[in-house]
């Protein structure tokens, strides 16, 4: 699990902002939720980690809608570098997590 302490807030590249919504249906906002919702599962995303080290998280919307993350830290913020819908791998993943915090 990632530590979020002294994380500030959320920074967001203009261009991505719009390229999420009319990709994937997902907007900046709720991305953000998923960071506020449990279960979230956070581990590192090596495949894809170049000059920055980045993550992955499973989580759920205030909505439940559940989304799949790439982001990294720049500072002591959370940048979302893609979001998008589970898929049905992810969905087990999360609904068994789910289903061992209750």
């Amino acid at each position: 699990m990632t530590n979020f302490d002294g994380i500030s807030g959320f920074q967001w590249d203009k261009g991505n902002i719009s390229k999420n919504w009319e990709k994937h249906r997902v907007s900046f906002s709720e991305c953000e939720e998923i960071f506020f919702n449990q279960p979230l599962i956070v581990a590192d995303d090596e495949k894809h980690s170049g000059e920055e080290k980045r993550f992955f998280a499973l989580g759920k919307t205030d909505r439940g809608k559940r989304l799949f993350l790439v982001f990294t830290f720049r500072n002591d913020q959370i940048r979302v570098i893609s979001p998008r819908s589970m898929n049905r791998k992810e969905e087990d993943i999360y609904e068994k997590r789910e289903n061992s915090d209750s």
